[in-house]
């Protein structure tokens, strides 16, 4: 999942069958498990990873079981989404294939339209606008919040917190004083920046000064969306999907990666839970 990128090509498979052809439309980030799921769902963890795609329907449906012969090949090697005999493998969630496996799917599926190439990718109509499902996430908590019984200056700062405003970002203040990429120290242009994002936290968690850094905008970006992240050690990480021209032009240093300083123990449970969780960091788990 935190390999995908805006414009990859998604192959809906269920029930034995190839349905659909999708492109990826948004990097991936959190989500709750969707209600959809309903039992099945509770071997999984409450929150997981999302990719927002939109799948065009196949104008034939296929097994690709019966299609040993083309594809024979180019299936069964190790975390492929298909075994050898041609059948799904029910640990696999989502796999990369091969360029090739899936150009004689779309074709086999009578879907013509071509991915991008990556030099390409970005560069189209197929780049992430927004994010529907912290949208309506953040909504939700909002309105939980709102229709609470916590005294209303209360409700008001873990509100504000959000927009890493109020006291939120004076509890930040009091532990970070400088953006940890840019080093810029006025407070008018840093935002409190949630390390483990506002819309996960407990109500505790919104407002805890450990649970956050000072960061200028551009930089509170990345590392909300996980291009950016942060070693124990202090050296900062760099996602190998990140548009690394952008984070050039952003202040980061793409080429030698920055040593931005210690964190203290709060700042450090929180950046382990956003390296595994937030940092697209290109793995598995």
């Amino acid at each position: 999942m935190r390999l995908v990128r805006p414009g990859d090509t998604v192959i809906s498979y269920a029930d034995g069958h190839v349905k659909g052809i999708g492109l990826a439309k948004t990097y991936c980030y959190t989500s709750p498990r969707p209600d959809e799921f309903g039992h099945i769902g509770e071997v999984w963890e409450a929150i997981g990873w999302r990719v927002d795609v939109h799948f065009v329907p196949a104008v034939r449906t296929i097994r690709p079981r019966n299609m040993l012969g083309e594809i024979g090949q180019l299936i069964g090697m190790k975390h492929s989404p298909l075994g050898p005999d041609g059948n799904g493998r029910q640990a696999v969630y989502l796999a990369a294939i091969s360029d090739l496996l899936a150009n004689l799917i779309r074709r086999a599926v009578g879907i013509k339209a071509e991915p991008p190439h990556v030099e390409e990718r970005g560069k189209s109509n197929d780049v992430e606008i927004e994010l529907p499902g912290v949208e309506e996430w953040e909504r939700i908590e909002r309105q939980r919040i709102e229709n609470s019984t916590i005294p209303e200056t209360e409700r008001v700062a873990l509100i504000r917190a959000r927009l890493g405003q109020g006291r939120f970002k004076e509890n930040v203040s009091r532990i970070e004083t400088f953006c940890r990429l840019t080093r810029v120290s006025n407070p008018v242009h840093l935002i409190a920046s949630h390390i483990k994002p506002w819309r996960e936290s407990s109500n505790e968690e919104r407002l805890a000064g450990g649970n956050g850094l000072l960061l200028t905008p551009s930089i509170d970006h990345l590392f909300d969306r996980g291009f950016i992240s942060f070693e124990d050690s202090g050296e900062a990480l760099i996602s190998p999907v990140s548009d690394l021209d952008s984070l050039s032009r952003m202040g980061v240093n793409t080429e030698t990666p920055a040593r931005v300083g210690g964190f203290n123990s709060d700042q450090l449970y929180f950046l382990k839970h956003h390296r595994t969780s937030i940092f697209l960091a290109g793995v598995e788990g």
